[in-house]
């Protein structure tokens, strides 16, 4: 009988149980150098403002605290923030693309 009900815990923990939680993703600002393009097109820019879908100033993201960069990206990417620019931009990038990002952005002056 506890064999059984060894084998029944098993099979009600399922795989998840056995999956061992993802390490957290650590940016790289060096490896953010390839990846920036096309951010700079706008937020290099000072006083950049855009015309679509309406006019906005572009923020400078320059010197930005990382985390507030990585949480702002990952809102565009579930379509929490709505810029339809940068929900597709957002939506390009990988959890390691978007920690290298705001890396890089979070090391500038």
């Amino acid at each position: 009988m506890p064999v059984v009900l060894a084998m029944a815990a098993c099979a009600m923990a399922g795989p998840a149980a056995a999956q061992a939680p993802a390490a957290p993703v650590t940016g790289n600002a060096d490896a953010a150098r390839q990846k920036v393009s096309m951010c700079i097109g706008c937020h290099g820019i000072k006083g950049y403002r855009a015309s679509f879908p309406e006019v906005y100033s572009v923020p400078m993201i320059a010197g930005q605290n990382a985390k507030y960069i990585e949480a702002a990206l990952k809102e565009y990417a579930s379509g929490a923030r709505t810029h339809p620019s940068m929900v597709g931009i957002a939506k390009s990038l990988s959890d390691q693309d978007i920690a290298d990002v705001a890396a890089y952005y979070a090391n500038l002056k």
